[in-house]
């Protein structure tokens, strides 16, 4: 899972980026994309690793990509180019500016402007595909139909001024995947706040459009500086729940509808990111193929059951362990062993 984080230039997308993924001090190159890998905390994942004391504890990982946006003239647009990389990622994280500048902060102005160019730079994308389809079909090249009939559908959305994730079907289509389509990724808008608010901004209806949440970015990225011990101390201060991190990983997970499953044993405890609702031989093959093409049944213990039951014995003694055939559905916290014949 890859998310990439954009915003006007003086968002504080910067500052997020390094809350998010502890790299403070890292001084990027004039012009560079920067990427960090992170492990996702998970308590259930401790509470495995006690009880099994594996020789290897895998946790899950996110990416996050701060692609280099240069900045730009007044009225100017961001180079298509800079948008490159971006488009391989999985989602956007939008960082908007809310905190007292030279000028007062405006949120829904600032996270339309860019928002637009999304929709700009993948109008331009449908236009000189659908261009390419007429000319090949002049010259004799029978069109994919059905390919055309999508980009049709999306050049209404983006001459009307409409971001392709409105309409998710659409943008999640198999046809359309090479693409890449900027403004249909999905998108967390994250409000970056002054160290004293906490408060969603006056934002129009924007809240009603998008997934919002709030961050007091430089207060986070503070924290990142701090011992565990300093960092609890002032989260109790500033009155925070939990850190920027802990949300935004969850956002994350929510914004792109994926759950976690584990595999324990004395060799590795692992925890495995697939889509919600994944079939237990879908999930099978993303620990390895083979399971996936010999898959006979798979023991699943929800991990509440487990904790409950003290041990997986004990667990199987009070019927909580259960085979599954390939077409179950897979739940969050599920702890699956996987028979299979190859």
């Amino acid at each position: 899972m890859q998310l990439g984080i954009i915003g006007l230039p003086q968002s504080g997308k910067s500052t997020l980026f390094s809350a998010l993924t502890g790299s403070v001090n890292e001084v990027a190159k004039k012009g560079e994309n920067r990427l960090a890998t992170i492990e996702v905390p998970d308590l259930r994942v401790d509470f495995l690793s006690a009880m099994y004391k594996p020789a290897k504890t895998t946790r899950a990982k996110i990416q996050y990509l701060l692609p280099h946006l240069p900045p730009r003239a007044d009225g100017a647009r961001t180079p298509e180019g800079a948008w490159t990389q971006a488009r391989t990622t999985d989602a956007f994280i939008h960082v908007v500016k809310n905190f007292p500048g030279a000028e007062p902060p405006s949120p829904a102005k600032d996270f339309a402007a860019l928002d637009e160019e999304l929709v700009f730079a993948d109008l331009v994308v449908v236009e000189k595909r659908l261009e390419r389809l007429a000319a090949d079909a002049k010259r004799g090249k029978k069109p994919d139909l059905e390919e055309e009939r999508l980009l049709q559908e999306c050049l209404k959305l983006l001459d009307a001024g409409t971001p392709l994730r409105r309409d998710p079907a659409l943008a999640a289509a198999p046809l359309l995947r090479g693409f890449t389509f900027l403004s249909g990724k999905p998108m967390l808008v994250v409000f970056n706040n002054d160290d004293e608010d906490d408060a969603l901004p006056d934002a129009g209806d924007l809240c009603q459009k998008e997934r919002c949440t709030v961050v007091r970015g430089k207060l986070e990225e503070e924290l990142t500086q701090m011992s565990p011990e300093e960092a609890r101390a002032f989260l109790e201060e500033f009155g925070v729940a939990d850190t920027a991190m802990d949300r935004m990983i969850a956002e994350s997970y929510s914004l792109l509808g994926l759950i976690s499953f584990f595999t324990v044993g004395e060799d590795e405890v692992r925890a495995w990111t697939v889509p919600a609702a994944s079939p237990a031989v879908e999930a099978a093959g993303a620990i390895h193929t083979d399971l996936q093409k010999g898959f006979i049944r798979a023991e699943v213990l929800a991990y509440d059951d487990l904790v409950a039951a003290g041990s997986f014995q004990e667990a199987r003694k009070v019927g909580k362990v259960r085979l599954e055939g390939k077409t179950y559905e897979v739940k969050d916290g599920d702890i699956m062993h996987v028979r299979f014949n190859v």
